[in-house]
């Protein structure tokens, strides 16, 4: 493992040189999940949710997110993002709801965008659970993780 780039010769943080890395097309995908009860399903499938269509709006607090994670996360660069892309699929197996949800987050830029899709996947489940909470509280966030980013010189990653 190479020298610890996020300090400085005192050890405190600083936002690291991205000057001289090259400009290359960068993209991450992510995915996290919210487990539901079969009530929380019907209500979203059904759109009868009281504070409206829980997936579109999750899909633009996500894609809000990507846009703003600089704000929230200390270190990260501000990034010209070009595209975002939020789905949703469900995966129902007996008594288990859970709805998955895939992020794409591309940029052409000098540093990857793994964090934008990771906070945007969060923020997209995070809105679902208050949209839903006055139905069931017991909702289960997660897990969130990177499956593939694509770009850099670390190159590419696939989980």
């Amino acid at each position: 493992m190479g020298k610890f780039t996020h300090f400085n010769e005192q050890g405190r943080a600083r936002m690291v040189d991205i000057s001289e890395k090259e400009e290359t097309v960068r993209s991450a995908r992510v995915r996290s999940s919210v487990q539901v009860t079969k009530d929380i399903y019907e209500a979203i499938q059904g759109n009868h949710i009281k504070k409206g269509d829980v997936l579109s709006v999750a899909q633009v607090a996500g894609i809000m997110a990507a846009k703003k994670t600089p704000e929230i996360v200390p270190m990260c660069h501000p990034l010209p993002l070009k595209a975002v892309d939020i789905s949703f699929d469900w995966n129902v197996e007996d008594d288990n709801y859970e709805l998955m949800i895939d992020v794409i987050v591309k940029t052409k830029g000098n540093t990857g965008v793994e964090m934008e899709a990771l906070t945007a996947a969060s923020a997209t489940a995070l809105t679902i659970y208050d949209m839903c909470k006055a139905i069931d509280k017991g909702m289960v966030i997660g897990p969130t993780y990177l499956l593939e980013k694509t770009g850099g010189k670390s190159g590419d990653y696939r989980k």
